[in-house]
């Protein structure tokens, strides 16, 4: 009959021993469950974010240049992927030959999108970065109709 009260005895001083174990080691497997999940965030707006260079590039190619503004919303999704996204933070340049700016409509050969000034916001908490800077984005397309239709109208609208 003693035998079996120190048996006892020895399975009730180890029952918090699971308890702590899975304390150590839940808490790991949490942080990395919620690491892969910002990774896979950050990798959704970086491919975001390529794309919206080229709908810009494509949509700044054959639209009127005195319709950036229109462009650039389009190009973002009107914001409704990417919440922080804006069409402020796309730039649109008409280049030359030279891949030089210009605004003169008989000397535009490329188009250039980029995003500026874009930051993703990470939600993982107790993580030491919590804003990244989006790296420069860009494409450039060679121009096309620019809005102008062949009888030379600017009727095009995008």
């Amino acid at each position: 009959m003693k035998k079996i009260l120190i048996k006892r005895h020895d399975r009730s001083r180890q029952s918090g021993l699971v308890t702590v174990e899975f304390a150590l080691i839940g808490g790991l497997f949490f942080l990395v469950l919620f690491a892969i999940i910002e990774f896979g965030r950050l990798l959704f707006t970086w491919n975001t974010l390529d794309e919206v260079t080229r709908r810009a590039a494509r949509l700044a190619a054959v639209c009127p240049m005195d319709q950036q503004a229109i462009v650039a919303d389009q190009a973002v999704f009107g914001g409704s992927i990417i919440t922080d996204l804006s069409a402020a933070n796309v730039l649109i340049e008409y280049l030359d030959e030279d891949f030089t700016t210009t605004t003169t409509l008989g000397d535009v050969r490329y188009v250039r999108t980029q995003i500026q000034n874009y930051q993703h916001q990470m939600i993982v908490p107790l993580m030491p970065i919590d804003l990244l800077t989006a790296p420069p984005f860009t494409t450039t397309l060679p121009s096309e109709s620019l809005g102008i239709t062949p009888t030379g109208d600017w009727s095009v609208s995008c």
